[in-house]
């Protein structure tokens, strides 16, 4: 499911002309490196790679996902936004590809 995840997520950031450098997770939120024009609003491409995935996600892991999961909704609203100074995008790369990434 995260290699699909992963997929949509691309797909996403190429659609709001952003380019995806990393990506990865754990069982509860995921961690995703990319570059982005100033000119993007980041609260509706969150939002819109939120709802996006998690349409997706559902409707092709259903039985996985109801599983394990009862809400109604995939993620939460929160999310968490920093920019990288003082450290290199090859560093930052390194760290979200260290995730302890779910099966």
């Amino acid at each position: 499911m995260i290699e699909r995840l992963r997929d949509i997520v691309w797909e996403l950031c190429q659609k709001w002309d952003c380019k995806m450098i990393e990506m990865d997770g754990e069982t509860d939120h995921i961690h995703l490196l990319f570059q982005y024009y100033p000119q993007l609003s980041l609260p509706k491409f969150v939002g819109n790679v939120k709802s996006v995935t998690s349409r997706r996600l559902r409707s092709e892991f259903a039985d996985t996902i109801n599983r394990h999961y009862r809400k109604a909704v995939l993620w939460n609203e929160s999310y968490f936004i920093a920019s990288c100074g003082g450290v290199t995008v090859s560093q930052l790369k390194t760290y979200v590809e260290g995730q302890n990434t779910p099966d």
